[in-house]
């Protein structure tokens, strides 16, 4: 099975191609750029350097959230129009679900946190059993202060929210498990790896039953609330 896969929930949007599990490979732009004026030339390129079109794609897969509004908008409205135009089913795969499996085989709980902006963080709380990623908690955004009450030691944090929460970590030591910077960022060969599992499974979706994990109302719905 042949998947390509977009990360756009950060500001360090990803695509990746696999080929039966096999990261065939990922470009990933850490940059201050909008997801909509790079991530079709992304695909294009990474498409034409690995010597493959888009009719030889078998399923997509996309990060859905939580994550910036606006990015996840660009992603997930990038997946739909592919998976129209080509006929082919999407993997929905939760960004912090992802961004966990980063860190298989830990010994201690993992949890990754990202910026949501307005003084929040999204977060959850995994362990690995056996062969897979657990997920401790629901979905969640947070305080950063909020978010590091719930934390006890050990724990491993990743993820671009984790310096908010910093100034709230004594609890955990002098020294908390922070993962190295290559591992804190999503990637999209990661949620490749999970949407290939999925589509495998049959959860794949249409393009129509695709939709963003928000937890919270965009500013702009809240403006709309408030008129």
């Amino acid at each position: 099975m042949r998947v390509l896969a977009l990360e756009t929930a950060t500001l360090a949007g990803s695509v990746a191609l696999l080929d039966d599990g096999r990261v065939v490979g990922e470009t990933l732009l850490n940059i201050s750029l909008t997801h909509s004026e790079r991530l079709m030339a992304m695909v294009d390129r990474l498409l034409h350097d690995s010597g493959s079109s888009l009719q030889d794609l078998n399923g997509l897969a996309v990060s859905i959230g939580p994550g910036s509004f606006t990015g996840l908008r660009v992603g997930i409205a990038t997946a739909q129009g592919l998976a129209l135009a080509l006929g082919l089913p999407v993997a929905p795969v939760p960004t912090l679900d992802a961004l966990a499996w980063r860190l298989p085989f830990a010994e201690a709980p993992v949890c990754p946190v990202l910026d949501a902006r307005r003084g929040e963080v999204y977060l959850s709380l995994y362990e690995w059993r056996g062969d897979r990623m657990a997920r401790l908690w629901e979905y969640l955004a947070l305080s950063p202060r909020e978010a590091a009450e719930r934390l006890s030691a050990p724990v491993i944090l990743l993820g671009d929210g984790v310096e908010a929460c910093r100034p709230f970590l004594a609890h955990l030591g002098p020294r908390p498990w922070l993962a190295p910077a290559a591992q804190s960022i999503p990637s999209a060969a990661v949620v490749g790896q999970l949407g290939q599992a999925l589509l495998e499974s049959g959860g794949g979706v249409g393009a129509d039953a695709l939709v963003p994990l928000y937890l919270r109302p965009s500013e702009a719905e809240l403006k709309r609330q408030h008129a």
